[in-house]
């Protein structure tokens, strides 16, 4: 190490200049945004924002540390006092080596306590960067612990009892070991040096512990004395911002310098009770994404540029460009060190989910790689029920306590509060202050585990003899309690009125009523006028009460039933608030609470009542309608004559056929006339139009049975393959499904005639024969396409 402190010593006479410079009185020493320390804390800060906090980022500046190394520090320094949530803390930046000659000194303050509001962290941007400038003229290369640590403590301490119940915390960076031993403040011996040193080490951390000042060391590299970094993190004060394990001041050591930011960030979320989100790296031009859980309150966003020409732009999960200063959609925002290489977006009640940051840079400013992380902290309010409301001495009572964000977010996912533990405790007048536990496991008192409603009991203490005051306080991983008070009186020893509420646990739509009953006991002699009010309602919810006051008659128990109205404008989702009975007679006590258990959904929509009648009356329609087709489709079927082959006899011998084709039988019906060419043999020619009005009809009927009607004349019933009479001919019907002959008709002739004149279908002047005009009909087979069908 002595080897590094010399060549650090002898790189030439550009930093003596640089040092000589910076020493020289005038506005060329003073840095700018260091120029005065910070204003004392402001009494009146955000009474609902995250507890402040002073802490001082202490830089290790020894000669051992490679340039890229100590511009790492710069950077981690940096996103410490950017990154910080509460604009009420206050931070110090500290760089340190040793003083060896005239003119050295061990500490270089970098910044002064400086309160971290807008302009103080704009101030911290700037001066932070004085740590990349090391000045062998006025700082020595050696590693003084003690002297870092006492300057820190001083600072912290500064006011005494001004800020006693802000903690204070040191975190200190470096990757060597104590090396004091050429400095002469430690004794002319050289060899007793380091001795000495470890000795002021120790009474500097005794130092600490009792000033309640926390160190928190980070190492990094090969060099570190891991048991001198615990011993400093175990030596100062051991107090906590919680009782989570890991919130204990410990050291943390990483393997280089290219580490330090993250694990810095990581150590300083667990001295805030904070968390760190990790997000996204990339080179500009680029989109970096990060994400903030529903439960956090207060939260900032950095982003290591690295290089200043970087620039920024945020968006909130809607995919909305965000102000870099002012409010927006219920956040207020606030941006800082925007011409460092370190850019932090402080958010006070975020928007929970992704967040997208849009890095751009110029030519020549984009290789290297821009990280973004969120810190952030959930600062819960808690609703409070007691049950009894007003308990008597001696009485037990039970506590619930349900969470909700300053959005008004009611907390429903168990997962949100891991590893929370809940506690409370009681004040009051006639007994000491006691604390007891609250849980959500499902044990008795509890009622269920897992819905995220803490609850517990106590007893209140006999002696008991006024007013009650009961703060909740809940620990986890990044998130606090607001530690809102809750005031309770101590009921008489005989109650007069007791009451119980009970509201209805519904889903409802906006412009809906929840219903809810109060039974109320009245031992008194004389009526009571009791109150129904909405307590801590959701923010932006408008709620009415009806009634909002009943009369508990003398002596008698009553039930009233009542209604809470939401109005139609009603925000969807977990409606939070309470229900309170109040006795108006005295001095305003309350009774009984009880949650509103209710959530608010969209009303249903004319589609939603009736989709399943609609659906199924059209599937009804459609069923019948396919039923029907098939019938009509089958009937047609059934009376078409398609592939029917008419033969026309005389004596038993065939005259001439005629098949009927397709297209030819409408509606089941056929009319043909027999045609008696001169001196040629008679034919069958199938007509239509007005010439089928006294032609032969052949007919199927809807149930398959074949009918002639003889040229006008009555019908009579055709079998196939039998012979039926045709004026002074017989026809056969073949190729066409057509009942069976009955066993007890034999063959019949038609009763329309059998001799020639006699048949109104035949015979000279029946204007049957061929004419102009008339369809020419087929003789003889048809083709394949117009026999029979099989299928018909």
């Amino acid at each position: 190490m002595r080897e590094k402190k010399m060549h650090w010593t002898s790189k030439g006479s550009a930093l003596l200049l640089a040092g000589a410079l910076l020493a020289l009185p005038g506005p060329l020493t003073a840095p700018p945004a260091a120029a005065a320390p910070g204003p004392a804390r402001t009494a009146a800060g955000p009474a609902e924002g995250p507890d402040p906090l002073d802490f001082a980022v202490v830089v290790d500046q020894s000669a051992s540390l490679a340039e890229k190394d100590l511009a790492r520090e710069t950077e981690a320094a940096a996103l410490l006092s950017q990154g910080e949530i509460s604009d009420r803390s206050r931070a110090a930046v500290i760089g340190f080596g040793s003083s060896e000659k005239p003119g050295q000194s061990p500490v270089n303050e970098v910044c002064p306590l400086t309160v971290a509001d807008a302009a103080g962290r704009e101030r911290l941007s700037a001066c932070v960067q004085q740590l990349g400038r090391r000045d062998a003229a006025r700082m020595g290369p050696g590693t003084d612990f003690p002297a870092a640590i006492r300057q820190a403590v001083t600072r912290l301490t500064e006011g005494g009892a001004k800020t006693p119940a802000v903690p204070k915390v040191v975190f200190l960076l470096t990757d060597g070991k104590l090396d004091v031993a050429d400095s002469p403040e430690y004794g002319t011996d050289r060899d007793t040096r380091q001795s000495n040193g470890a000795r002021r080490l120790t009474e500097e951390l005794a130092r600490a512990k009792a000033a309640g000042v926390q160190i928190w060391p980070l190492g990094f590299g090969s060099e570190i004395d891991r048991s001198a970094l615990t011993a400093m993190a175990e030596g100062g004060h051991r107090g906590a911002c919680s009782d989570i394990p890991g919130s204990v001041p410990h050291m943390r050591v990483v393997g280089t310098s290219a580490e330090i930011d993250k694990a810095l960030q990581e150590t300083f979320a667990a001295a805030r009770c904070a968390r760190i989100a990790q997000g996204t790296v990339g080179k500009p031009p680029a989109d970096l994404t990060v994400t903030i859980p529903p439960i956090a309150t207060d939260g900032s966003l950095t982003v290591a540029k690295h290089d200043p020409k970087v620039r920024v732009t945020y968006y909130d999960p809607a995919g909305r460009k965000v102000p870099v200063r002012g409010e927006f959609d219920g956040s207020t925002f606030e941006v800082s060190g925007q011409d460092g290489p370190v850019e932090a977006l402080r958010v006070k009640d975020p928007l929970p989910g992704r967040w997208r940051v849009h890095i751009e840079a110029p030519e020549g400013h984009r290789d290297r790689e821009v990280a973004v992380r969120a810190i952030w902290q959930g600062r819960l309010r808690s609703d409070v029920t007691l049950d009894p409301a007003s308990p008597r001495a001696g009485e037990k009572v039970t506590v619930q306590v349900r969470m909700q964000t300053r959005r008004g977010v009611v907390i429903t996912d168990p997962r949100q509060l891991a590893d929370l533990t809940a506690s409370a405790e009681v004040a009051g007048a006639g007994f000491e202050p006691f604390a007891f536990k609250l849980a959500d496991d499902g044990r008795a008192p509890d009622a269920k585990a897992g819905d995220v409603r803490f609850t517990g009991t106590f007893t209140l203490p006999a002696g008991a003899t006024g007013d009650l005051e009961l703060v909740t306080r809940m620990a986890a991983p990044g998130i606090t309690s607001d530690r809102r008070p809750v005031h309770a009186q101590r009921g008489p020893d005989v109650p007069v009125l007791t009451a119980g509420l009970v509201v209805d646990r519904v889903t409802v739509n906006p412009g809906g009523t929840v219903r809810g009953t109060l039974d109320v006991t009245n031992n008194d002699s004389a009526p009571h006028t009791l109150r129904i009010a909405l307590q801590d309602q959701t923010p932006g919810a408008e709620l009415a009460v009806a009634p909002t006051s009943v009369t508990a008659t003398a002596g008698k128990s009553t039930r009233f039933s009542f209604t809470v109205t939401l109005a139609a404008g009603t925000a969807l989702g977990e409606l939070g608030g309470r229900v309170a009975v109040v006795d108006a007679g005295e001095g305003g006590t309350v009774l009984d609470t009880a949650f509103l258990d209710v959530l608010v959904v969209a009303p249903p929509t004319w589609w939603d009542r009736w989709w399943k009648a609609v659906t199924g009356g059209a599937a009804v329609l459609l069923v019948l309608a396919v039923v029907a087709g098939i019938r009509i489709a089958a009937g047609r079927r059934r009376r078409d004559l398609t592939g029917t082959t008419l033969e026309l006899r005389d004596d038993g011998r065939s005259l001439h056929s005629l098949t009927i084709r397709r297209g030819q039988s409408e509606n089941g019906t056929f009319a043909f006339t027999v045609d008696e060419p001169y001196g040629e043999a008679p034919m069958l020619r199938g007509v239509h139009g007005t010439a089928a009005s006294t032609a032969h009809v052949l007919r199927r009927t809807t149930s398959g049975e074949l009918l002639l009607r003889p040229g006008g004349g009555n019908q009579v019933p055709v079998r196939a393959g039998e012979p039926v009479g045709l004026g002074e001919h017989e026809l056969v019907v073949r190729g066409a499904r057509v009942p069976a002959p009955r066993r007890s008709r034999g063959p019949r002739r038609p009763g329309g005639g059998t001799g020639r004149g006699t048949d109104p279908g035949t015979g000279p002047g029946s204007g049957l024969g061929p004419g102009p005009g008339s369809a020419s009909g087929a003789t003889g087979a048809t083709d394949g396409s117009d026999t029979y069908d099989a299928n018909f």
